[in-house]
């Protein structure tokens, strides 16, 4: 059993980690405690994917496998996209981005994406707007 706490939260709850790794040589406790601690941002990083990006009712489209796997590479780069947003903000108002709401940001995001989708990019006739081609 390893006992530890959160310093850098300056949490004074005290954590127990239960395992079968007995060599401290090969697992030393401050190392198993910090890997503990990433497993759980990534359980943390699958639940914003799977429960608030995509929703508990969205099913995946597609009738084949690689367009599962597209789908699947698609939610992943918008988390990816988020959270790099979130970290830029969080960077330049000086704060941790580990500190931010990532439903928040995804209901930002989702809030404006309609607003961004009215506008084409393109000219929808020809020798419409200023630059005609």
């Amino acid at each position: 059993m390893i006992e530890y706490t959160l310093a850098r939260s300056g949490d004074a709850t005290v954590y127990r980690l239960l395992t079968t790794l007995l060599d401290p040589e090969r697992a030393p406790a401050k190392e198993l405690a910090a890997l503990y601690a990433q497993r759980w941002e990534i359980a943390a990083a699958l639940d914003e994917t799977k429960t608030h990006q995509r929703g508990p009712k969205l099913l995946l489209r597609s009738k084949y496998p690689w367009g599962v796997e597209q789908e699947i590479y698609g939610f992943l780069l918008v988390h990816h996209a988020i959270r790099q947003l979130m970290h830029q903000a969080a960077t330049d108002h000086g704060l941790d981005p580990d500190r931010m709401s990532f439903t928040r940001s995804l209901w930002i995001v989702r809030r404006q994406v309609p607003a961004q989708a009215a506008f084409s990019p393109r000219q929808t006739r020809p020798g419409a707007g200023p630059h005609p081609r």
